[in-house]
């Protein structure tokens, strides 16, 4: 009787001398699937595990994403990134919730500098755009903060402007557990010592390793290389900021202490960069596109030398700017992107307690505890002056 082919568990084989046994097709392709599929178990749990062991106090979907980045997948967070923005646009109209904020911890000293113009158009909302001192030093305003519309479409946003008197604080960077990593005098946190005296801290720029190849220096220490024309953050030893274009409006001398670099000037002389709503990669970055309405953040200097903070959602690079304009900037530029990193928050001293933080604006998704544990990025702080 002869058996068909196929029905037993294997075929055999007719020799001139023996019967061969081979196995089943079938049989092996299913164990070499459920081999793969261990596999991709195995590395994906070590991946995981390697990202999730990053040091700083980062959320876990921050910390997988910068482990993707640090290893050759900017491409595809970036690509999550547009996916998520397209299925998620901000909305168009409207009217912010419970209307402009009084800003949480306020204090008496009033402020003479005067109101932000409404870029919404038309009248501004009630204590739109004025300004509130939120820390005082010797019976003057230290940092003032606000807040006002983003824009004439996205009407139910409001961004945050952080005013900083130089004469009153200084600032100081501070590096993050990943980037730029490595051993540094100052402290990648609030903790302790470091969060004595300060008043404001808010992000740095885009990741080091971002195709917009931007420079970084601090504490006699070139980590990436400074690059002519790039957008730069001066801090100098006596902790005032400047801004402007490396190598022209700012440059290397004996009194600066840091330069953090970060794609090409946003606002030079007063006025707007006009590739604003037009440049690429090398202008504006490659994640999700300089015309996306987004959280963005950004610095700027005024003429009188007063250091401007501004973040806020709905954001494109073209309103950053105008709102760092609004708020009297000469010389200014774009920070970071993403709501996990657009954070700026002022803070209240109390002797022997950790600082007590304030978010700058309604939509920050990143807590005002933030920088009181490790940051995996570089980081700024302002401190008052002795």
């Amino acid at each position: 009787m002869t058996t068909p082919r196929g029905t037993d568990e294997t075929d055999e084989v007719a020799g001139p001398e023996r019967r061969l046994r081979r196995p089943r097709r079938g049989r092996g392709v299913r164990r070499a699937l459920l081999v793969f599929v261990v596999l991709v178990q195995l590395v994906t749990t070590s991946i995981v595990a390697a990202a999730l062991g990053s040091a700083g106090a980062d959320p876990a979907a921050v910390k997988l994403a910068e482990w993707a980045r640090d290893h050759g997948m900017n491409w595809l967070v970036t690509g999550l990134e547009r996916v998520t923005y397209a299925a998620d646009r901000p909305v168009l109209g409207g009217a912010p919730v419970g209307g402009i904020p009084t800003a949480a911890g306020a204090v008496g000293e009033k402020s003479t500098a005067p109101p932000l113009a409404p870029l919404a158009g038309g009248a501004s909302l009630p204590g739109e755009g004025v300004w509130q001192t939120v820390v005082a030093a010797h019976g003057r305003p230290a940092v003032q903060v606000t807040t006002l519309r983003v824009d004439d479409e996205h009407t139910a946003f409001l961004a945050g402007v952080m005013r900083m008197d130089p004469r009153l604080v200084r600032g100081q960077l501070h590096p993050g557990t990943n980037d730029p990593g490595g051993s540094w005098v100052a402290s990648t946190s609030l903790a302790g010592a470091a969060g004595v005296d300060v008043v404001a801290a808010f992000n740095g720029g885009f990741k080091l390793s971002d195709p917009s190849h931007n420079g970084y220096y601090s504490q006699g220490r070139t980590v990436a290389p400074l690059l002519e024309g790039k957008a730069s953050l001066v801090l100098h030893s006596d902790g005032i900021a400047d801004v402007g274009a490396w190598g022209t409006e700012v440059r290397m001398a004996s009194d600066v202490a840091s330069v953090r670099q970060n794609l090409t000037p946003l606002v030079d002389g007063g006025a707007l960069n006009q590739t604003c709503a037009s440049g690429g990669t090398h202008e504006w970055g490659s994640t999700i596109g300089q015309a996306a309405f987004v959280h963005r953040s950004g610095f700027g200097v005024t003429a009188d030398g007063a250091e401007i903070y501004v973040g806020g959602p709905a954001l494109s690079v073209c309103t950053l700017g105008r709102i760092l304009i609004d708020a009297g900037v000469v010389r200014g530029m774009e920070l970071d992107i993403n709501p996990n990193w657009v954070s700026g928050t002022y803070y209240h001293v109390h002797a022997g307690r950790p600082p007590q933080g304030f978010r700058l604006f309604p939509a920050e998704q990143v807590g005002p505890q933030h920088y009181l544990s490790a940051s995996s990025r570089d980081w700024y702080a302002w401190y008052l002056r002795n």
